[in-house]
């Protein structure tokens, strides 16, 4: 996943959506199962007649049921291969690939950039209703039914005091080696004309199962279980809290994701890739 490209290949940013509910996540696994990137990469073999598989690195790689509608990916092709498809691509790409998941844009991109490591933010949008009725039947697959009527201002001030770098341990499910630190630019609520709620949900990168968690939290809070200030008080202890949910995924879509200008694709690539610690406030 390197932001140098091999002699005699062009690296390609791949602009896409898809509709989660019907595949196991974005990577490809073992076991066989549906994914996004295991039908990307197969359509991309078939419509370029290839014999190889040419892998995708992806800006996030989300759970099984999260949907997207402004997804990154890249992939590194021969140059012949592009030079001769670059043209017809998405069309036939929109042939070969299943109605859930479609490509919008295919294009050469510039030096220096990663679709993961380049990327300065992401932003998820987490949405559920209230209403005593349940959910829109046309939105059932993107609308999560809570059965308890919520405050917005309570859940905007419990988000308030999520905002900013800290250590999410507390709402992510750890991973062997990887940090939990994560700046956390943007969370906020809003209730949309239709009634449905709408969370705003942006940082530089997300742990997994974080946003998840955080609405889980902040439904908790609407509902009046819990006060406004309760889930900082769980993100200080930074510890999993088992009154901390993690909420279903078909709510959940990824909306954006940023990159910075041009110049500054592969510095961010680089400073991406380190460790994070959060500055030491002394021992004692």
């Amino acid at each position: 996943m390197s932001e140098e490209v091999k002699p005699g290949f062009v690296r390609v940013r791949l602009d896409l959506s898809y509709d989660g509910r019907d595949f196991s996540g974005w990577a490809k696994q073992r076991e066989g199962q549906r994914t996004v990137q295991g039908e990307i990469e197969d359509a991309l073999r078939t419509v370029t007649r290839s014999s190889e598989t040419y892998e995708l690195t992806v800006a996030g790689r989300t759970d099984s049921g999260v949907h997207a509608r402004g997804q990154v990916a890249h992939v590194d092709l021969p140059e012949s291969v592009w030079a001769e498809h670059r043209e017809k691509l998405l069309r036939r790409l929109a042939g070969r690939l299943p109605h859930d998941v479609r490509i919008w844009r295919a294009e050469e991109a510039p030096a220096g950039f990663n679709a993961r490591f380049s990327a300065i933010w992401r932003r998820y949008a987490y949405r559920v209703t209230d209403h005593p009725g349940g959910v829109d039947p046309l939105l059932r697959g993107h609308v999560l039914w809570h059965d308890w009527t919520l405050d917005l201002d309570a859940m905007n001030e419990a988000a308030r005091a999520l905002i900013g770098e800290h250590d999410f341990a507390a709402y992510c499910k750890r991973r062997e080696g990887a940090t939990t630190i994560r700046t956390l630019q943007e969370l906020r609520w809003e209730r949309r004309p239709d009634g449905i709620l709408e969370a705003t949900v942006r940082a530089d990168a997300f742990c997994h199962n974080m946003v998840r968690s955080l609405v889980g939290a902040m439904l908790f809070v609407g509902d009046g279980h819990r006060p406004p200030d309760w889930p900082g008080k769980v993100l200080a202890a930074g510890v999993r809290d088992s009154a901390v949910h993690v909420v279903r995924p078909h709510g959940l879509t990824l909306e954006e994701v940023g990159y910075p200008a041009d110049e500054l694709l592969a510095a961010r690539s680089a400073e991406a890739r380190n460790k994070r610690s959060l500055p030491s406030a002394g021992c004692c």
